[in-house]
Parts: structure tokens; C-alpha cells; sequence
């Protein structure tokens, strides 16, 4: 089996069709680091290469699937980055290649042509929901929460699949709150395909898992590619680059710098607080002048 960082894949020791991808950073809530989109896009090809394998069941070790990217190395720590550049003028294009960069990745769960099926305990929430979304199917634990909180500030999902999972009129309620929904809900609402008990999550994806797998691979992928076209013709592809290209935006313009430094000031954990309880965020001119105040205090105390 290939090694990984971040993640780990192995065919299912009970059905060798079913490839299970772990993504394996229980000590960071298996949050999203420079080396996950790579090795997420790696082991997808390592599945797509094995004729065995007929399906790719996508979890998380640890208390939940995912928790987005990592904001103490991406929102905290003190970086010049690609996803957030500030010791010299902002590139857009520079932020557009490096986030497309990543979300092609991630779509490369819903590019595979061997059926890919999230199965989310805990939180799927941020970057991490991007990951879920890209998978065929969902299946969550009815305690589980899915959402993306950045859209409050700090962030746009680059891989725009909300609308294309649950249509405009919800798209916009999670898009315009930030909030999260759990996996009761979720499947209410259509956007997983089933919500379970946690104690049966496992039994019932792996069950979904190897119904899948009995079906021969050139019909799974026949398949597939019809319902994806649909999507395609949509428009995704666009939109992707929409979503992309804001998400810089979203980081650099004067309410995404003061949430960075808010973070770097009082710690991500402070700054994530502040954006999900729904206190009125700084912005404009306001948070401008919280920005200053904030780098002033910096200088002094280095």
C-alpha cells in the first residue's frame, strides 16, 4: 500500500472491492494541511489503479472527518503563503493557482470513475465539507455536523457544491449563516443520502460500500459519468473558478485581514469563536482601523 502524511489508504479486509482512505490527522481533527489535497488526488489514483477495487469509502480517524484547514498554520501562524500573502502586494492569480490547485484535487473524488462515498462522524465542516461533497454519496452519523462557517468571513467554497447538492434556496440559507446542519438534517434536506446512528455508521456505509461493489466497474463508471455530465453542463466547472478566485478575495480584502490577525492577536481559537456566534463582524473602514491597532500592538510587543 502507498505511504502517506496525512492519510492512508487500504482495500477492505473483508471485501477487497471496498478501498477505505482515511484521512489520518486525529491529533488536528484531520485538518487539511499543504500535503492533503496531493495525497488525497495519490491515493484516488492508487484505487482508480487497482482493478480489484470496484469503490472508495472516504473517513476520518478520530473524533470527527474532517475540520477544515488548519488555522493555526494557515490563520494563526505568522506565514507568507500562497493562500495568504501579505509581506508583498497580493497576487490573485498566485492565490487563484495555488486553491485551484486544491480543489481539483479534492474533485478528483468526483472525477474517479470508481464510485467514492464519504462516511462522516463528528464535524465535516469548512474544507473539510469541500472533501465530502466531492464524494458520490453521503452518509452520516445523525449527531455528525456539516457546514461551512468560513462563508461568514475568511472563505468561499472553492468546490461551489453546495447548489449543485441541495439547489439555490438552501445553498443560500448555509451560505449567508454559516451554519451548520447535522446529519439528521443533512439527509433531510436531501444533501446526504442517509443518517444514522453513530454506533451504526460504519455497518451501514460499509453495507452501501459493497452493494456498490458487486456492480461491475464499467457500469459504475458509465453511470457516473452520465449523472456528472449533467452537472458539467450546469456550469460547475465555471463556477468553480468563481468560487476560487472569491475565496481569495474573501482573504485579502480588509474583513479577511483583520480575522487573520484577530487570530494572530488573541489565537484561531478566539477568532472562530467571534465568527460563528454571530456578533457583527468588523468591516471596511472599522476594520481597517482594527487592523492597525492590532499590527501596532504586534510591533511593540516583538
Amino acid at each position: 500500500m502507498p505511504g502517506f502524511n496525512t492519510l492512508r489508504i487500504d482495500q477492505d479486509a473483508s471485501n477487497p472491492r471496498v478501498a477505505r482512505l482515511l484521512l489520518n490527522r486525529p491529533e488536528r481533527l484531520n485538518a487539511i494541511n499543504d500535503d492533503t489535497p496531493r495525497e488525497i488526488r495519490a491515493a484516488v489514483e492508487w484505487a482508480n489503479a487497482n482493478d480489484e477495487v470496484h469503490v472508495i469509502l472516504v473517513e476520518g480517524a478520530g473524533k470527527g472527518f474532517c475540520g477544515g484547514y488548519d488555522l493555526y498554520h494557515f490563520g494563526e501562524g505568522d506565514i507568507d503563503h500562497p493562500c495568504q500573502q501579505e509581506r508583498h502586494p497580493w497576487d490573485p492569480l498566485d492565490d487563484y493557482a495555488f486553491m485551484k490547485r486544491n480543489t481539483e484535487d479534492f474533485m478528483s473524488l468526483w472525477r474517479s470513475p470508481k464510485p467514492t462515498i464519504a462516511k462522516v462522524h463528528g464535524a465535516a465542516v469548512a474544507g473539510g465539507s469541500d472533501i465530502a461533497l466531492c464524494c458520490d454519496l453521503l452518509v452520516m452519523a445523525e449527531d455528525a455536523r456539516i457546514g461551512y462557517m468560513p462563508t461568514r468571513v475568511w472563505g468561499c467554497p472553492t468546490t461551489a457544491m453546495w447548489t449543485y447538492r441541495l439547489g439555490p434556496t438552501r445553498a443560500k440559507q448555509l451560505m449567508f449563516t454559516g451554519d451548520v446542519i447535522d446529519g439528521r438534517t443533512a439527509a433531510d434536506w436531501g444533501l446526504a443520502n442517509e443518517a444514522v446512528p453513530l454506533d451504526e455508521l460504519d455497518a451501514r456505509a460499509l453495507a452501501l460500500a459493497e452493494r456498490i461493489a458487486g456492480v461491475p466497474r464499467s457500469h459504475l463508471a458509465m453511470h457516473k459519468m452520465v449523472v456528472n455530465q449533467v452537472l458539467l453542463t450546469m456550469g460547475l466547472e465555471q463556477t468553480q473558478s468563481l468560487a476560487t478566485l472569491f475565496d481569495g478575495i474573501t482573504r485579502h480584502n480588509p474583513e479577511g485581514l483583520w480575522f487573520r490577525r484577530f487570530a494572530q492577536d488573541q489565537g484561531f481559537k478566539a477568532a472562530v469563536q467571534w465568527r460563528d456566534s454571530g456578533r457583527p463582524i468588523p468591516e471596511g473602514d472599522e476594520a481597517r482601523a482594527l487592523i492597525r491597532e492590532m499590527e501596532d500592538r504586534r510591533r511593540t510587543n516583538r
